[in-house]
C-alpha cells in the first residue's frame, strides 16, 4: 500500500496532483466553483464543504477553525478533505443544495451530502468527520495509543471491556455512533487498565477542564451512558458563545441556569466561583451558562429575558421543552448559598414561572387598536360580551411591520362597533400562563360567550380579517398560511434567542 508522506506530501501539494490541477488551495481548504465541484466531490470519497458569504459574521468566525481543521486532517494523513465555496457568488451551487442561510456545511460520502451537525470548533468539526468515516470507538490497544488520544483531545470517552460482546460495552458503541462531536475509544488491553487504574466493564471520561477524569458508575443503559458524556463533556460553567451555543441549546440537559454578568465587571469571577462552587451535583439535571451582557450579539437573549443591561447581574432559569418557561430567584443577591437555592426549589418544582410584563400606558385605549399588556390582557380579551380580536407580535418581525397599517385600518373600521375590540401585544415583553406564542405575528380571536380562541390562518389583508372577525372565526381560520408566511413563521422562531 502506497503512503503519501513527508517530502512526497509536500510535492503532490505544490503540483496539484492530490486535488486536480483546476482547483485553488487556501489555507488548506479547496476553493470550490461550479467548474470544479463535481471534480473535487468526484474524486474524493469524503469532502466537508461550506458554503459561506464574505461578509457573514459567523462565516469569518469560523475560518480559522475550519483551516485550523483542515491542517489537523492533513497532519492525520487522512483522506477526508475540507473545501469551500463563496455562495454569493456560485449562486447555482448554492441553490442546488438548498442553502438558505450562512455557513451551512454539507458532507459528502461518494457524492451524496447530509448536514453537517457539529460544532463550530477545529476539534469538533475534526472529530465530526472523524466519526463519520471511521469506527464509532478508536481501538486503543496500547498505552501509548491511548495517551495520544487523550492528549490530542479536549474531552475524551474510553470503555473498558474485556468482553465486547456484553450488553454494557454494546450500549457504550451505540452511544459512541450517536455522540458525534466526541473522539471515543475501547480497550481490552490489561496495561491500559493499569495506567488509568480502571476496572473492567466500565467508562471513563477524561477531559483538560474541571476534575479532570469521571468513572461512570450507572447502569449499562445507552440513554443514560449518553446522558453521562453530554453532562460531562462540558465545564461545570459554561461562557455562552458562537463556539458553545450549539452544545449549550442542542444538548440533552434542557434545564439552563443563566448567569448574566459584565466580564469587565469586579463581580464576574466572585459570582462565577460561586456558581461553579455548587454546580457539580446538578451537572446532569441543570447546565450553569455565563452570558456576557457587553457582547452587542447577546443583546437578543437579553431582550427575550424582558431584561436591560442595568440590571445585570442577573440569573434566570429557563426549561426548553416546557415552551421556554423562565424563573426568577427570590434573590438577586448571586451568593453560592442563594444559587444552591433557586436551582433546589426548581427542581423541587417549588416555582412560580416569571411572566414577563410591560407597564400598563395611560393611553392604552385611546387609539382604535387597543394595546394590551400581560396585567390587562384577560380583563379585555375575555370579555366573554364581546368578539376580541389581538395581535401578537415582535418590535423585530419585518412581517409584523407591514401589517401594521392593514391592522390600523382593521382597528378603525370596527371602532364604532361596541361589541368588538381590536387589539395587540408585543408579546416579547409580554407573557401569560394560559397562551403561548412561538411564532410573529399571531393572530387570535377570542370569541364572546365561550372566549374560545381561534387562530387565524388567512391572508394578512383587510378583507380577510374583517371576514374573520364578522364571521366569528369560521372564515379565516382553516386556511392554510402562504409559503411567504411560513418562512417569516420560521424565521421568527429561530430568532426568539
Amino acid at each position: 500500500m502506497f503512503k503519501v508522506t513527508g517530502l512526497a506530501f509536500v510535492l503532490l501539494i505544490i503540483n496539484q496532483g492530490v486535488f486536480g490541477e483546476d482547483i485553488a488551495v487556501d489555507d488548506g481548504v479547496l476553493v470550490l466553483t461550479k467548474d470544479n465541484f463535481k471534480t473535487a466531490v468526484g474524486d474524493n470519497e469524503f469532502i466537508l464543504v461550506e458554503f459561506y458569504a464574505p461578509w457573514c459574521g459567523h462565516c469569518k468566525a469560523l475560518a480559522p477553525e475550519y483551516a485550523k481543521a483542515a491542517k489537523a486532517l492533513a497532519e492525520k494523513e487522512s483522506a477526508i478533505k475540507l473545501g469551500k465555496v463563496d455562495a454569493t457568488q456560485e449562486q447555482d451551487l448554492a441553490e442546488q443544495f438548498g442553502i438558505g442561510g450562512y455557513p451551512t456545511l454539507k458532507f459528502f460520502r461518494k457524492g451524496s451530502p447530509v448536514d453537517y451537525s457539529g460544532g463550530r470548533q477545529a476539534d469538533d468539526i475534526v472529530n465530526w468527520l472523524l466519526k463519520k468515516t471511521g469506527p464509532p470507538a478508536r481501538d486503543v490497544s496500547t498505552v501509548e495509543a491511548a495517551k495520544e488520544l487523550i492528549d490530542s483531545n479536549n474531552v475524551v470517552v474510553i470503555g473498558f471491556f474485556k468482553d465486547q460482546t456484553t450488553e454494557a460495552a454494546k450500549a457504550f458503541l451505540e452511544v459512541a455512533a450517536s455522540v458525534d462531536d466526541v473522539p471515543f475509544g475501547i480497550t481490552d488491553d490489561e496495561p491500559v487498565y493499569k495506567e488509568y487504574e480502571a476496572s473492567d466493564d466500565t467508562v471513563v471520561l477524561f477531559k483538560k477542564f474541571d476534575e479532570g477524569k469521571v468513572v461512570y458508575d450507572g447502569k449499562p443503559d445507552e440513554a443514560e451512558i449518553k446522558k453521562f458524556v453530554q453532562a460531562n463533556s462540558l465545564p461545570l460553567i459554561v461562557e455562552f458563545n458562537h463556539e458553545t451555543a450549539q452544545k449549550v441549546f442542542g444538548g440533552e440537559i434542557k434545564s439552563h441556569l443563566l448567569l448574566f454578568l459584565s466580564k469587565s465587571d469586579e463581580s464576574f469571577q466572585k459570582i462565577t466561583d460561586a456558581a461553579r462552587s455548587v454546580a457539580k451535583p446538578y451537572k446532569d439535571q441543570v447546565l450553569f451558562v455565563t452570558i456576557d451582557a457587553e457582547d452587542e450579539d447577546h443583546q437578543r437573549i437579553l431582550e427575550f429575558f424582558g431584561m436591560s443591561k442595568k440590571e445585570v447581574p442577573a440569573a434566570r432559569l429557563i426549561k426548553l421543552e416546557e415552551d421556554m418557561a423562565k424563573y426568577k430567584p427570590a434573590s438577586d443577591d448571586l451568593t453560592a448559598d442563594n444559587i444552591k437555592q433557586f436551582v433546589d426549589d426548581f427542581l423541587a418544582g417549588k416555582l412560580k414561572q416569571h411572566l414577563l410584563s410591560q407597564e400598563l400606558p395611560d393611553d392604552w385605549d385611546k387609539e382604535a387598536v387597543k394595546v394590551l399588556v400581560a396585567s390587562n390582557f384577560d380583563s379585555v380579551a375575555l370579555d366573554s360580551n364581546k368578539d376580541v380580536l389581538v395581535e401578537f407580535y415582535a418590535p423585530w418581525c419585518g412581517h409584523c411591520k407591514q401589517l401594521v397599517p392593514i391592522y390600523d385600518k382593521v382597528g378603525e373600521h370596527f371602532s364604532g362597533n361596541d361589541d368588538v375590540v381590536i387589539a395587540k401585544m408585543d408579546a416579547t415583553t409580554n407573557e401569560l400562563e394560559h397562551t403561548k406564542v412561538t411564532s410573529f405575528p399571531t393572530i387570535k380571536l377570542y370569541a364572546k360567550g365561550e372566549n374560545q380562541a381561534i387562530e387565524y390562518n388567512g391572508p394578512r389583508t383587510f378583507e380577510g380579517l374583517t371576514k374573520f372577525v364578522e364571521s366569528g372565526g369560521k372564515e379565516g381560520a382553516e386556511v392554510e398560511p402562504s409559503e411567504e408566511d411560513l418562512d417569516d413563521d420560521e424565521a421568527g422562531k429561530k430568532d426568539e434567542l
